[in-house]
């Protein structure tokens, strides 16, 4: 096997396999994916404490078997850069080897899970909270020859490590190679293959890394989910959606560590990397769009739409006075194609919420306060939508499943209001500043739209 030559422990009882997708964060946004398709299947009680930098746990088992001149054992910091993929957009980190004792040069990669299984079924487990992921080592040929596929920017960085805490991290990743440490539970902010690195490089420091790393940054989560999609509007907007106010306090310059490009400079500050070497370049993906800003297109339909309301006059027996939409071949088709676009987002969105709260044990996904505008019921409202969109005139219903649609829509616009209502007053920690500006509008004006001439109600004809 591959570790003959780095470290003398007990043989594995199966080699490490490598699966095909191999990146920290690529877990979270292919469950959100997954989600998003499947159901079509995060303000929390209290807001998340600064997780405490915990030590790894301690090194026991079979002797480890260490160099005899660790002058001639290298580490080096791998740094990989976004890339333009949904599972790569917050870069990558591994630990690089190189031990002139052994002739061995391995690189360490905590961003690995077991592709066997089907991405569908990581996926569903990943949504559960259900997060294996694990350690593997290649040689660097291999390891650097995804990046240059996937055409990302890597850096390398050498490690300035004294004996001592050459020793201590060479024991580390010792210990983590053994079959029964080799799996670990993934966390997309506090556990995965960067803040691997930081924590051992920590040990292996004595500690003086994360003490050097209390203070507060001035950026949350939900900002560097944010600027790192900035390339994804669609998927953007929708985890600025699912995400709850979990994600809205700043960070600790330990916890953005969990950024492989705020690690690789967190290091340099510190003075613990020397000769910087860019092994291969590409340029980064540009910024996208601004979701926010498209959502608020669809104001223009609708403001349309409501200059197209009119009285309506009765035209039979049946019928009652209302309000319908001129020209009404086009208008109802318009209304209907917007109308299609909100039940779909919105019933999706709250679908997923709904789900994540009662299933998952993703805290991200708890009792976020989006709820309020986004209802999972409302993917029923595509059916209406549809009926708009392919007959070009309003919905005629009964006078009592008038009033059952009415008084949906009435409560749609008072959990609207108490969202509002909350915001306002500062009740939450939720950041939704830009909802309330570009997407509220949208949803509010189209309900009017809705209750005043999308739906016609039908006067009940009894004969005696």
């Amino acid at each position: 096997m591959i570790y003959a030559n780095l470290i003398h422990v007990r043989r594995l009882s199966h080699p490490i396999r490598v699966p095909s997708a191999a990146n920290s964060m690529r877990g979270v946004w292919l469950s959100l994916m997954f989600l998003l398709v499947a159901v079509s299947g995060l303000l929390a009680a209290s807001p998340v404490q600064a997780q405490a930098a915990t030590s790894p746990p301690p090194i026991d088992g079979p002797d480890i078997r260490l160099p005899e001149d660790f002058s001639q054992v290298r580490f080096y910091l791998i740094t990989v850069d976004v890339g333009d993929q949904v599972w790569d957009n917050f870069g990558h980190t591994a630990l690089r080897l190189v031990d002139d004792n052994a002739d061995t040069d391995l690189v360490f990669n905590w961003g690995l899970f077991d592709a066997s299984i089907g991405y569908a079924r990581f996926a569903a487990n990943f949504a559960r909270g259900i997060m294996d992921y694990q350690l593997g080592v290649t040689p660097p040929s291999w390891e650097l020859g995804r990046y240059q596929q996937e055409a990302r920017t890597v850096w390398q960085d050498q490690l300035v490590l004294t004996t001592d805490q050459k020793r201590r991290l060479y024991q580390r990743l010792a210990w983590n190679i053994r079959e029964e440490n080799l799996v670990y539970e993934y966390d997309y902010f506090y556990d995965n293959c960067t803040t691997r690195v930081r924590d051992y490089l920590d040990e292996a420091l004595g500690g003086t890394l994360s003490e050097q790393s209390r203070a507060l940054t001035q950026s949350t989560f939900r900002d560097e989910v944010r600027a790192h999609y900035a390339s994804l509007p669609l998927i953007s907007f929708s985890l600025d959606v699912l995400m709850n106010e979990r994600i809205d306090r700043r960070m600790t310059q330990w916890e953005q560590m969990f950024l492989p490009l705020a690690l690789r400079a967190q290091l340099d500050r510190a003075g613990l990397l020397t000769d910087p070497q860019l092994l291969m370049e590409f340029p980064t993906p540009e910024a996208g769009a601004n979701p926010y800003r498209l959502a608020a297109l669809l104001l223009i339909p609708c403001l349309l739409l409501l200059l197209c309301l009119k009285r309506a006059s009765i035209a039979s027996f049946s019928s009652q006075p209302g309000f319908s939409l001129r020209v009404p071949a086009l208008s109802y088709r318009l209304l209907g194609l917007v109308g299609l676009v909100l039940a779909v987002f919105s019933g999706v969105y709250g679908l997923i919420m709904s789900l994540g709260w009662l299933f998952s044990s993703h805290q991200d996904l708890h009792g976020n306060l989006n709820l309020l505008l986004f209802w999972p019921t409302d993917l029923l409202g595509a059916v209406i939508a549809l009926r708009w969109l392919l007959t070009g005139r309003a919905w005629s219903v009964s006078s009592g499943r008038h009033q059952w649609v009415m008084t949906y829509f009435i409560i749609h616009i008072m959990a609207a209001l108490v969202y509002l209502v909350i915001v306002m007053l500062g009740l939450t920690g939720q950041r939704v500043g830009a909802l309330l500006l570009y997407v509220m509008p949208v949803l509010a004006l189209f309900c009017v739209l809705a209750m005043t001439a999308g739906i016609s109600r039908v006067r009940s004809i009894r004969f005696t």
